[in-house]
């Protein structure tokens, strides 16, 4: 059950659930310095809390956003077009939900209009909402795919996502190089082995 939010409380609007303080958050920062065997009031520490807060608010800018906004802004002249739409190698900047670690890569993605476009950069726009929450790489994948079908009603989305995760490069099993892929397909993408094959042939002729 979600907490009852204080009328002074801030809600996460992906979230629905009150947020602590700024001043609760930097000293959950101090708490991990002193943690980790480090001084927090020591002088290169001292402004670190704010850093990281600070640094926070653009990592997680994704739950402050709602990709339903940006993806209604459509057009409708497109003198008839019915082709595949496509974006290629649109850099994400995410961060594992395990550990809190970067995840990085791009996206690709292909959508086939049914009688509406939308403008390029809210593509971008809506892999940059998703990718600045905490995630895993596969519901992610999932979530920027169904907000554009949701959204846009095209005749069928395809998506491919491939990006390294630190959380394997860093610690653990320690592999750095390695490259996670993950796909979605809506429509006809998803019931048409030629269309799949389209996409894959879009996303890696260059």
């Amino acid at each position: 059950m979600n907490k009852m939010a204080k009328p002074s409380e801030v809600l996460s609007l992906a979230t629905g659930l009150p947020r602590p303080s700024r001043e609760d958050a930097e000293a959950a920062v101090r708490t991990l310095i002193r943690w980790a065997g480090d001084d927090p009031a020591r002088e290169g520490l001292a402004g670190t809390p704010d850093r990281v807060v600070r640094s926070y608010e653009e990592f997680f800018a994704g739950y402050d956003q709602d990709p339903r906004d940006m993806l209604q802004r459509t057009f409708e002249e497109v003198e008839g077009y019915d082709e595949v739409v496509a974006l290629r190698d649109i850099r994400l900047e995410s961060h594992c939900e395990h550990h809190m670690v970067p995840i990085i890569g791009k996206a690709h993605i292909a959508y086939l209009p049914n009688g509406r476009v939308l403008g390029l950069s809210k593509i971008a726009r809506t892999v940059d909402i998703f990718a600045r929450r905490l995630q895993t790489q596969e519901a992610m994948t999932a979530q920027v795919a169904h907000a554009i079908d949701e959204t846009l009603r095209p005749r069928g989305v395809a998506i491919m996502v491939e990006a390294e995760h630190m959380c394997m490069a860093m610690r653990g099993i320690k592999k750095q190089g390695s490259t996670t892929l993950t796909t979605t397909f809506t429509g006809a993408f998803k019931v048409d082995p030629a269309e799949q094959a389209r996409f894959m042939m879009l996303v890696r002729s260059r």
